[in-house]
């Protein structure tokens, strides 16, 4: 089947497209995770731990209550029973307070009766260590408490906050520069790219220093990419071959041109390259779907791998059943949008990007990548569908 815009029987090489496993290597040697800085545990949330944390003490450091309640020596509740009450000698304490120094067990509050005389009434015997956090449960001193490279959750603070450090090492978050290509002429300029791709780096750890719009000519755009000091650069607009498009020659004369064009549907016109400071730049094609899909196969991954964080795709990988064929042009890799069957397990193609742009992102569930060496996929076909965030 032949679409608007495909290739059909002419090679990748022939348009000067790179191949997406080409263009992801070119990413991967652009890009290496980022230098640390110390942030307080506040602030640690969702950042990438880039030093072991260990601990520096034993912890907790000695015998604590678990929960609140009695403090008792066991020894002395053998033979308690309903119908032989013992009143033995105890003292309350809250949990996380220190035990007495005579006392090994807790009891809790709902189970004792206090005679308000440093005693309490057990009707039922303990054992040695009930209801006590032993020193050292937690961790012994020196003792691995976070690895380096985890991405610190809520859980991790919690333990991290154990070492008695003021501040935690973390991967410092990328600095992403993004240049809008002013509109064509006299065309009105309706920005969808630049919040959707804010949001996109935002998701993926990095800080927009620069979000703005720049003269679309190859003299401005050149200037703008020669002045970032950003840890990443970003294009968007003007990367195809018309006469309004500036992007590839102003990344020329910026830095270098890599690439120019890559074999993925949605976002041929990818460019890739540095600035004369050596600064790793995206050139995003400027139709929304294209730049979404661009951004999300190349620059996520850049952005992820320059924070820490793990390269992958942020979407989930489910095998699933599909309900309908799919046919794809052979040398190009294709994003294809699909949502939920009606059956479990299964996923029904939609109309592609090319036909109704964000709408299939949006009205969709997730996506199928078809490989370049791929015609698509039979009805009934197992394939690896990619599930948007919170699917």
């Amino acid at each position: 089947m032949k679409r608007s815009g495909d290739t059909g029987d002419r090679d990748k090489s022939d348009l000067g497209y790179v191949s997406l496993e080409t263009a992801i290597a070119w990413i991967d040697a652009a890009t290496r995770c980022l230098s640390t800085e110390r942030v307080s545990l506040c602030n640690a949330r969702g950042r990438v731990l880039s030093e072991d944390s260990r601990a520096g003490s034993t912890f907790p450091p000695c015998d604590r209550a678990a929960l609140d309640g009695f403090a008792v020596r066991a020894q002395e509740s053998v033979g308690a029973s309903a119908y032989n009450p013992l009143s033995l000698p105890a003292r309350t304490v809250a949990a996380g307070e220190a035990l007495p120094a005579e006392a090994d067990a807790v009891v809790p509050f709902e189970h004792a009766q206090s005679d308000e005389t440093d005693r309490a009434v057990l009707v039922e015997a303990v054992t040695p260590g009930a209801n006590v956090e032993r020193q050292g449960a937690i961790a012994e001193a020196g003792a691995m408490l976070v690895l380096s490279g985890t991405r610190v959750t809520a859980r991790h603070i919690g333990m991290l906050a154990t070492a008695a450090s003021g501040k935690v090492p973390v991967v410092r978050r990328p600095r992403v520069c993004i240049l809008l290509a002013g509109p064509i002429r006299s065309q009105r300029l309706c920005d969808s790219d630049g919040p959707m791709i804010r949001a996109a780096a935002e998701r993926d750890g990095g800080v927009i220093v620069d979000l703005v719009t720049v003269e679309r000519n190859q003299s401005a755009l050149a200037a703008a990419l020669a002045a970032t000091d950003a840890d990443i650069a970003l294009v968007v607009g003007g990367t195809g071959h018309g006469p309004d498009d500036c992007a590839a020659a102003a990344l020329a004369e910026a830095g270098e041109l890599a690439v120019h064009g890559v074999a993925l549907r949605p976002g041929e016109t990818t460019g890739l390259g540095h600035s004369g400071r050596g600064v790793p730049v995206v050139l995003l094609p400027g139709a929304p779907i294209a730049c979404l899909w661009s951004y999300e196969m190349l620059v996520g991954r850049a952005i992820r791998r320059l924070g820490g964080h793990a390269s992958a795709l942020p979407f989930r990988p489910r095998a699933m059943t599909i309900t309908r064929k799919i046919v794809s042009a052979i040398g190009m890799t294709e994003i294809w949008p699909v949502r939920y069957g009606a059956a479990v397990d299964t996923v029904e193609p939609m109309p592609s990007f090319t036909e109704i742009g964000l709408m299939a992102a949006v009205g969709g569930d997730g996506i199928i990548i078809i490989p370049e060496s791929g015609e698509g996929y039979p009805q009934g076909a197992v394939v690896t569908v990619y599930l948007y965030e919170g699917r």
